[in-house]
């Protein structure tokens, strides 16, 4: 069983307890994710809950969310402590078994690395953090042809999403986490190992 409770008892909780924008968002990357899902053999509900759920942390009250971390015991590294947007996604993923009784170990790990991706990332991990970058909502340069390359090729689209994002953060100064680093790299490293690699992603 994937969930013990049902996908509209979700939507109706997270309609109530996220922002109007949020929630649309929310949508928007449910949709998403089950056309890549479609698109790369992944199943489609776990890959649609997950998505559902990937935010539910994220409109709680900083200072709240640094109380739940503590409550739940969840260990956040020195760059997720400062960098405080990082949290909601290890948050989200304990929420989404506390409070929605989701078990499955794969959509929990989605959850909890669509903000910065992870290396070995697993089909579905690519699918939710793609989802979330590229849905309907989104509006930034490059975002049509990241779109069309998600639909062609999944680490492809995940390696510029990763590229696009390390150059915002750099761009503002920001603290860099380096499990997006380290999810780069990895998909970097399998595509040199199929012989793959053209120096053209961006």
């Amino acid at each position: 069983m994937i969930c013990v409770i049902s996908k509209k008892f979700i939507l109706e909780d997270l309609k109530k307890n996220l922002t109007e924008e949020r929630f649309l968002h929310t949508l928007g990357v449910m949709e998403t994710a089950v056309t890549l899902a479609q698109r790369y053999g992944v199943d489609e509900e776990k890959a649609e809950l997950a998505a559902m759920v990937h935010d539910c942390a994220k409109d709680i009250p900083v200072a709240e969310q640094l109380n739940l971390v503590r409550e739940f015991g969840i260990l956040l590294d020195e760059i997720s402590r400062l960098e405080k947007a990082l949290i909601h996604a290890p948050l989200g993923a304990v929420l989404a078994r506390k409070r929605y009784g989701i078990e499955d170990p794969g959509i929990l790990r989605a959850v909890c690395v669509h903000t910065t991706g992870d290396e070995n990332m697993t089909t579905l991990d690519k699918v939710v953090f793609l989802a979330d970058y590229i849905e309907p909502g989104r509006n930034f340069p490059g975002v049509e042809k990241l779109r069309k390359v998600a639909l062609e090729d999944l680490d492809e689209a995940v390696i510029m999403a990763c590229n696009s994002t390390i150059k915002y953060v750099l761009e503002q100064g920001k603290l860099l986490h380096p499990r997006m680093v380290q999810a780069r790299n990895s998909l970097l490293l399998e595509k040199l190992k199929r012989g793959e690699v053209n120096g053209k992603s961006n």
